[in-house]
């Protein structure tokens, strides 16, 4: 039985955007067309949107699925290179979390120099809060040079 790309989507729990774009990042094959020229997917697709969703939230990146796709696709097993994905990912996430503590910390420190409303100095060019961020673009700017 075919779908259109509406009836598939909805069958999924997604948008027909999102299966045209999945189509367009190599997730899905490229469908037969209709004599009209409409998607007409294979039910059996239903079952691969399933793993696509599932691989995504958990944490997979589309490239990453379209991987273990590609093995799927050849008939092997991909488990092996499942947990190599898994322990890459985990990687980056944990790289991830450093520099989102390392953001957050800069705010605090941001948050903590800043003056009470009555310390604002009426004849600065500058907000003090406006100063703050000035001076963290300088400290960046002068880290990468």
């Amino acid at each position: 039985m075919s779908l259109t790309v509406a009836k598939l989507a909805d069958r999924a729990g997604l948008s027909p955007d999102t299966i045209r774009y999945y189509e367009r990042a190599g997730l899905l094959p490229e469908p037969e067309r209709s004599q009209a020229g409409y998607r007409l997917y294979e039910e059996r697709l239903l079952e691969r949107l399933r793993f696509i969703k599932g691989a995504q939230r958990s944490g997979l990146r589309l490239s990453q699925i379209r991987e273990l796709l590609e093995i799927i696709d050849r008939g092997a097993c991909p488990c092996g290179h499942t947990e190599s994905i898994l322990s890459q990912r985990i990687s980056e996430i944990d790289a991830e979390i450093a520099e989102l503590k390392a953001v957050r910390q800069e705010i605090v420190q941001i948050r903590e120099r800043l003056p009470s409303v009555v310390e604002w100095p009426e004849t600065s060019d500058t907000w003090p809060c406006e100063q703050a961020f000035i001076e963290v673009g300088d400290i960046q700017r002068r880290k990468r040079a």
